[in-house]
């Protein structure tokens, strides 16, 4: 399938972008078309995760980017990185998960977290996806409430025992390092650095996925697991270590979802174009306007969005409620614009020739991770009320 592919602008917002930003940005949409687009529908009727992708990635600087350039990312600012996340998605949502675990969900608190020890240690081989890395926060009873996690440790000498299990993990059956996210012996939560082969750590696949079918994603399982305290992230505790992981990825996944968005509008508004019907193209019909109208609406405005919440994050301003907020708008008007697009589409749009209906399945788990469509409507309601409807 020849990926022709060109981003909607509709209000020029190209002209508020760096020169460096756009290149970075076209020469991740360059990548995107030659190594993922050609072999993506193969791997995802599969349900077969294409591996051999994880050192490209690190070849053209997908993981980490906003990381300093002494730990092996690229020192770019977090713009920068949205628009690296917007492409990738626009290509898949299963390959910008593995970027977004990579770089927001491991590197991140490694970095942020982590000993100097642990920095030089990981970040470089995470960097040039030597590792692949996974993060452990939800368990099977504990999805959107990770205070009530299980999993937990205890000292013994100079390591800690470690048991418990973590569910829906991106990349797990792959990874050579899991930041894993476990109670002590006091209740506290600490993050902990778990390395493949060690005696007790195994990662189960889960498997008849209908959705990120390109993703590997499986379980991280602790059976009295070894692990020395100096494996332990030394710089932060509590759940709100792991809750700012968390914001840094929903933030790539605000520009990721729309990344699917631009996909499925650019596809339906050339297949319109394209198709006759009743001797003209479809795109000639009131009905196939308003569809296309109201996507690049929606669209321009979720373009917006992120780029301002992209200067909020570079200034260091962004809020956890203002990123929830991107994340859930745009998944939710990516959803949307690919229902749409698929029905443009008539019986064409089920098929594997066309991205929208992997577009539309992998969304279905975008808008449940990294916190849920309804999780994150509660946040902005506790942000604009003060009242907690959590508890």
């Amino acid at each position: 399938m020849v990926d022709q592919f060109q981003h909607p602008d509709y209000y020029l917002l190209d002209e508020l972008l760096s020169e460096e930003h756009k290149m970075i940005r076209d020469a991740t949409r360059d990548w995107v078309k030659r190594s993922v687009s050609p072999i993506i529908e193969d791997f995802a009727q599969r349900a077969a995760f294409p591996e051999h992708l994880v050192k490209e990635m690190g070849e053209v600087g997908l993981f980490g980017p906003y990381i300093p350039e002494e730990y092996g990312g690229a020192g770019l600012d977090h713009i920068s990185y949205g628009l690296m996340m917007q492409e990738v998605e626009r290509g898949d949502s299963g390959i910008r998960s593995t970027c977004s675990v990579q770089s927001s969900l491991v590197m991140f608190p490694i970095y942020a977290f982590g000993s100097p020890e642990q920095k030089k240690k990981f970040l470089p081989k995470l960097a040039t996806g030597e590792y692949l890395g996974s993060f452990g926060l939800t368990e099977p009873n504990f999805g959107s409430n990770p205070g009530g996690m299980t999993t937990n440790f205890v000292e013994d000498g100079e390591n800690i025992i470690l048991n418990g299990a973590k569910m829906w993990i991106s990349n797990s059956p792959f990874c050579d390092i899991a930041v894993v996210w476990a109670k002590n012996e006091a209740g506290r939560i600490k993050g902990v650095i778990v390395e493949r082969g060690m005696e007790g750590f195994t990662t189960p696949e889960t498997h008849n996925k209908w959705s990120l079918r390109a993703s590997s994603t499986g379980e991280l399982v602790f059976d009295n697991l070894r692990v020395p305290k100096s494996n332990i992230l030394p710089g932060r505790d509590g759940l709100g270590a792991p809750l700012s992981c968390l914001d840094s990825a929903r933030f790539g996944i605000a520009w990721g979802a729309l990344g699917a968005a631009m996909d499925c509008y650019d596809t339906a508004l050339r297949y319109s174009k394209e198709r006759i019907q009743f001797g003209k193209p479809i795109a000639a019909f009131q009905l196939q306007q308003k569809k296309l109208a109201e996507m690049i609406t929606e669209i321009t405005k979720a373009q917006l969005l992120t780029w301002r919440l992209g200067h909020l994050k570079n200034e260091g301003r962004a809020t956890s409620a203002q990123i929830s907020m991107a994340k859930r708008n745009n998944v939710e008007i990516a959803l949307k614009v690919a229902r749409e697009a698929r029905q443009m589409l008539g019986g064409m749009g089920i098929t594997g020739d066309f991205s929208i209906m992997r577009h539309m399945m992998n969304l279905e788990s975008v808008v449940t991770y990294e916190g849920t469509h309804d999780i994150h409507l509660l946040i902005t309601g506790l942000d604009i009320t003060g009242e907690n409807a959590f508890v």
